[in-house]
């Protein structure tokens, strides 16, 4: 019988949500991830949804954070998500993100998790992949950019610093060779201005033939971002990400820089996409299946940037192998992708689905063919990394460890205390 064929719209009651689970995950990273807000602290945090349906099947979600409070949640949506149908996108949407609900909760990370899981089960249903229910599949790969951070040195071997040029230089080195990337991020905003522009210089020497990007997660002041982004005009540059906080700000920088601006954090949904399309503040939107609440959304927010001209990208906001399928999948649907997509995923040491870390390939990595996302979970590695979670519990994503007392301002100016040891001086350790 075909699934679609009973119930109410012609569908089978089999589709309807019977249970909803979530288990919060640690996963150790290559080296602990510096950022302009702090830092990751040698692991990620994130939590699994998982959707089983009355008939059996089970879909598969991710999101950011965990611990009680993100299960607590799960569990408190149970009364809205109990019987309804995986194929009912729309619904819940409104169901778990009522305009005016939201402004008191915002649950938009939490909706993509349960977002993606109704459809890698509708797609197992189907037996076709996400992407099919999304339009079909223009790329069987998707291509990645190196996403270089500067890193604390790995606490259990002492490796894995990346402080100085010849130590960025090199790791992007490493990572090139070990995955084939042609496109190198560097995020910024951790040291001053001056010399991250001589890191960046340093990756543009040593990469000629590569696309760049640099993103200092807002942190410079207008003054510095138009600094330097005309210092880096001439390089071969993707965009330039977030040199600094808000819209008016980003649209001073781009008035006196000749580049594409770029952003992820003030363009997240559709309200603030129409107000850049009325008044641009940005050239490129980086579309991240997290941060707008599902990948529907982004869909959605793609058509109207192609519609205004708009670039779009694939960001990252920290993913596992689930959030990292919806990325591959929303990737392999866009009609154009003329940027290579951000992923912190080869900074992990391990995946929770089965088969481990999925592998790179000339800096691209497969779209997943098999039914729904094309990732199962694999129990051992879910267990394993569940059990280091509830040892080691989370850590403060706006905390720096290497930096006690210290917390991030607008614009970053915490290189300006002369006492701080960890700011390198100019030109330490170039080539």
């Amino acid at each position: 019988m075909n699934p679609l064929d009973s119930g109410p719209h012609g569908r089978s009651k089999s589709n309807r949500i019977a249970d909803v689970r979530a288990t919060t995950v640690t996963v150790p990273l290559r080296a602990p991830l510096r950022h302009a807000a702090g830092a990751h602290w040698g692991r990620f945090v994130r939590t699994i949804v998982e959707i089983e349906t009355e008939g059996g099947v089970v879909g598969l979600g991710e999101m950011g954070g965990g611990g009680q409070s993100a299960q607590a949640t799960i569990e408190s949506l149970k009364p809205k998500l109990l019987g309804h149908d995986v194929f009912d996108t729309t619904a819940l949407w409104f169901k778990i993100l009522n305009p005016t609900a939201a402004l008191y909760d915002n649950r938009t990370q939490v909706h993509a998790a349960l977002e993606f899981a109704c459809l890698d089960a509708a797609g197992q249903v189907l037996e076709i992949p996400v992407y099919d229910l999304l339009g079909g599949k223009m790329r069987d790969r998707v291509p990645f950019a190196s996403y270089l951070f500067f890193r604390y040195p790995n606490e259990k071997t002492g490796e894995g610093e990346v402080r100085t040029v010849e130590q960025l230089v090199s790791c992007a080195r490493d990572l090139k060779r070990e995955h084939g990337f042609s496109s190198h991020k560097l995020k910024a905003g951790v040291f001053p201005p001056d010399y991250e522009l001589e890191c960046f210089t340093a990756l543009a020497e040593a990469f000629p033939e590569d696309n760049l990007r640099i993103d200092p997660n807002a942190s410079y002041s207008v003054r510095d971002a138009i600094r330097v982004g005309r210092a880096i005009a001439g390089f071969r540059n993707d965009y330039y990400e977030d040199p600094t906080w808000g819209m008016n700000g980003l649209r001073q920088v781009r008035k006196f820089v000749n580049l594409p601006i770029a952003t992820n954090t003030v363009v997240t949904n559709l309200e603030q996409l129409s107000a850049n399309v009325r008044d641009p503040a940005v050239d490129v939107v980086l579309l991240d299946t997290t941060f707008w609440g599902g990948i529907r959304p982004v869909l959605k927010a793609a058509g109207v940037c192609e519609t205004f001209q708009l670039g779009i990208g694939v960001h990252s906001s920290g993913e596992l192998g689930i959030q990292l399928a919806t990325m591959l999948h929303f990737g392999a649907a866009l009609p154009s992708l003329e940027f290579a997509a951000d992923a912190h995923y080869h900074q992990l040491t391990d995946d929770i689905i089965e088969g481990g870390l999925m592998p790179y390939r000339d800096g691209s990595i497969a779209v997943p063919d098999g039914p729904g996302l094309g990732v199962r979970l694999d129990r051992e590695r879910v267990a394993k990394y569940a059990r280091l979670y509830e040892e080691l519990g989370g850590y403060p994503y706006d905390r720096d460890p290497g930096r006690p007392g210290w917390y991030a301002r607008v614009p970053n100016e915490h290189w300006a205390d002369p006492s701080d040891d960890s700011v390198p001086k100019l030109s330490e350790g170039s080539r």
